[in-house]
């Protein structure tokens, strides 16, 4: 539990402790903007397209050797951006980060699976989990502001000594199951392709816009290699995902719930940073500090989220969350451009809260009802959904705020879009049979 603590921590921390550290690393690399974003979207693109590999490798080799591969990877890698002599080494080295990330983070909940056969106690570990992701959510743009009054590369430094103690704690652990299966290079080849490729078109279409000839690639490219993979994982002998989990209900529900969570999340963050620092004048510390008090709240719920499953069932701390969260982003769109920050701030509070009491519970659910096998499989889709869910709010939030007349203006249609996506997932989890935890020391269902 511990190990896995550390390693989402590190991995969440690292996704968000760069950006505001991008200008120093910009003076001292003398990198342009499209390289600086890259320093961002590198670790991004690699982290979404492999994480449906991930989940399958993990299960085949083991939580245990997978958790401590992608984490040495990640933390060799941390190493080497630290001492980048250049900008060109630095975005390999972030790049061959998020590889590393891809596969901790389905790892990461295949070792808790492992843990706790218990479910009561394996929801109540999910929801520490969730809380030491929103904890690293929470320290990113603060450790990155004040790291970075030192020096840039002391916030890849930092990975290391956390990285370290993950692997020490990894290496006290019982060796993890195996599921014994030959390799689906197709499935792999053709999830890779279609992640990778819808990640580079969403990153881009953020930057350049939908309608250059390479974003309209990339997307096509995608469309493509989607039913390849599908063909591949109906037909296929030994599929990395078999047809029956991406036929269920509950697979399907928590994918989507995910991909809401994170259109939700990680797009009013991306477009409240950028407005708070153009349209406040805040300075990009202070822009960080706005998030804590939603990230922290966030980090708070998380435990609780186990708390109210056991006592109502684990549907309704998904459907509450995912009404919460919509309401937020409603509420925000709502604001007049003369509201005061402290109060955007605020209204920011209930969607990280609802998010946070959702999602625990959606990923309980999803590993309660999956083989134990097969859990890093499952996790590995549910992330993947996540993570792309966050790329395309980037690219399409972003494409709003510029084609707009006012900046205000796509701010409001951005959340309300959101807002209408949370909306849908809500009724999606509405299709959920009701699930209780079993009591662990009756054995009785509550």
């Amino acid at each position: 539990m511990a190990a896995a603590l550390l390693g989402t921590f590190v991995m969440t921390l690292d996704a968000l402790i760069v950006n505001v550290a991008l200008p120093g690393i910009g003076r001292g690399l003398s990198g342009g903007m499209t390289g600086l974003q890259w320093v961002v979207d590198g670790y991004t693109l690699m982290f979404a397209a492999l994480l449906l590999s991930a989940g399958s490798v993990t299960d085949t080799v083991g939580a245990r050797r997978a958790f401590g591969a992608g984490l040495g990877v990640f933390v060799a890698a941390s190493a080497i951006c630290g001492l980048a002599p250049n900008l060109q080494v630095l975005i390999a080295a972030r790049l061959i980060q998020g590889a590393g990330a891809a596969v901790i983070m389905p790892a990461s909940l295949a070792l808790i699976r492992q843990a706790y056969p218990d479910s009561v106690r394996r929801a109540r570990a999910i929801s520490i989990w969730a809380m030491s992701a929103s904890v690293g959510a929470s320290a990113g743009p603060v450790a990155g502001g004040l790291l970075s009054q030192v020096s840039w590369r002391m916030i890849f430094f930092v990975n290391l000594p956390v990285g370290l103690a993950a692997l020490l704690l990894l290496a006290r652990t019982a060796r993890s199951p195996r599921r014994s299966a030959p390799f689906d290079w197709i499935g792999q080849i053709a999830a890779v392709v279609a992640m990778g490729a819808l990640t580079y078109g969403a990153i881009e279409a953020g930057a350049s816009g939908f309608g250059e000839p390479h974003v309209v690639a990339a997307f096509g490219l995608a469309v493509l290699a989607v039913p390849v993979f599908l063909a591949a994982q109906a037909r296929g002998a030994h599929p990395m995902v078999p047809p029956a989990l991406l036929r269920s209900r509950t697979m399907g529900v928590a994918a989507a719930a995910g991909f809401a969570i994170n259109v939700g999340f990680y797009g009013m963050i991306f477009l409240f940073s950028l407005y708070l620092q153009q349209s406040r004048g805040l300075s990009a510390l202070t822009t960080g500090l706005s998030f804590v008090p939603m990230t922290t709240t966030a980090a708070f719920i998380s435990p609780v989220s186990a708390k109210f499953a056991e006592k109502y069932g684990r549907r309704v701390p998904v459907v509450t969350g995912l009404l919460v969260m919509a309401s937020g982003l409603g509420i925000l769109s709502l604001s007049p451009a003369s509201a005061p920050t402290w109060t955007l701030i605020v209204l920011m509070i209930p969607v990280g809260g609802g998010g946070s009491l959702a999602l625990p519970s959606v990923t309980a659910m999803l590993l309660d009802r999956v083989p134990a096998e097969r859990a890093g499989t499952a996790s590995g889709v549910l992330n993947a959904s996540r993570q792309l869910g966050g790329a395309l709010a980037i690219a399409v939030f972003g494409a709003l705020v510029t084609d707009t007349e006012g900046f205000h203006d796509g701010l409001r249609h951005s959340l309300l879009i959101a807002a209408l996506l949370v909306l849908l997932a809500t009724a999606a989890s509405l299709l959920l049979r009701p699930q209780h935890n079993v009591d662990a020391a009756s054995g009785r269902t509550p």
